[in-house]
């Protein structure tokens, strides 16, 4: 096996000015790092990852927590994540965990098994993330806001999303509105569903409780919860889904009833990249995702650079965008890439 004392051996260097460019390289000068990356290259050396992080402290490791894969908005915001920590020197460890689990991620943390956790999923009622983050472990949330918690986090302005949503849907004549919502406990579906009520109330068209749901951010419960919606007496005249995916869910249900998009309205939120596909075609509240990752990264970046910085917190506006499933006498005659 080559060790580093044949890569200095090569290189005519001292093994611990090998130990130097591979842990900091900018305490070398350009033409001795040079020399060892040459005596690596011809040598085949691949420095031990183990040994590294014993030195440096440091496993040039982040975690990413997902709360579900199927779901299409996470792809793609760890297709971001990756391209960004990738581009920074780090690997990266997945861990696919529903709700409040977090259990794995933060023990990662406390083992230093990873430098830090960037948390695509998160909710209020974590106590062991709020205890990670008073340890003052390099955290970043995104796609959630958690009031109270000390640490870093971006996401979209759900509130205002929401209240997009509401005054649509109002100026287009639809009154009778259904909402169905994720986790209860998920700052997303909280402000998205207070921003829509809040709007709706103001204007006169309070929602009432018969028409509020819990979807859990789940395409097979958003779609039977739609299915029931349509086999009312009186069935709402449009719907709106804390995110697409349950829109996914309640748009399959329309069309498994053979109920025209004209007599029953869908809206999403998020935009992911399905929502625009012919088969779905789905109004919805685009957010930034991919740059609300980036930023994450960022956040973390500067997080284990300055470990007692104040922490960050940005909030990103959002936009509707309009399409078929929403299909107004004003879109209607539009081409679908104009509407």
């Amino acid at each position: 096996m080559v060790t580093s004392r044949d890569v200095a051996r090569l290189a005519g260097v001292s093994q611990a000015t090998v130990s130097r460019a591979l842990s900091s390289p900018s305490k070398v000068s350009a033409a001795t790092y040079a020399k060892v990356e040459a005596a690596m290259a011809t040598l085949g050396y691949v420095p031990h990852a183990g040994a590294q992080a014993m030195k440096t402290r440091r496993t040039h490791t982040v975690g990413v927590v997902v709360a579900d894969l199927t779901n299409p908005f996470y792809p793609e915001v760890l297709d971001e994540l990756t391209r960004e920590l990738d581009a920074a020197g780090y690997r990266v460890v997945l861990w696919n965990a529903g709700g409040s689990n977090h259990t794995d991620a933060l023990k990662a943390i406390r083992e230093r098994a990873v430098d830090g956790v960037v948390f695509t999923t998160a909710t209020e009622d974590s106590v062991e993330l709020q205890a990670a983050v008073e340890q003052q472990s390099p955290i970043v949330l995104i796609n959630r806001i958690v009031d109270g918690l000390e640490c870093d986090q971006v996401a979209s302005s759900n509130r205002a999303g929401g209240a997009l949503v509401a005054n649509y849907l109002l100026d287009q004549g639809k009154t009778r509105i259904a909402f169905i919502g994720g986790a209860a406990n998920a700052s997303t579906s909280r402000d998205r569903r207070a921003g829509f009520l809040e709007r709706m109330q103001a204007r006169g068209y309070a929602v009432p409780d018969s028409l509020q749901f819990d979807g859990g951010f789940s395409h097979h419960v958003s779609a039977g919860i739609m299915a029931e919606l349509l086999a009312a007496d009186a069935p709402p005249e449009a719907v709106f889904c804390a995110n697409d995916y349950m829109a996914f869910g309640a748009l399959d249900a329309l069309h498994k009833a053979r109920v025209p998009s004209e007599q029953c309205w869908v809206v999403g939120y998020d935009d992911v990249d399905m929502a625009a596909w012919d088969s779905f075609d789905l109004t919805t509240v685009r957010q930034p995702s991919r740059e609300m990752a980036r930023v994450g990264v960022r956040m973390l970046l500067q997080r284990l650079a300055v470990p007692g910085a104040a922490p960050q917190r940005q909030e990103y506006p959002c936009e509707l965008i309009v399409r078929g499933s929403t299909p107004s006498v004003a879109t209607a005659d539009l081409p679908a890439a104009a509407r």
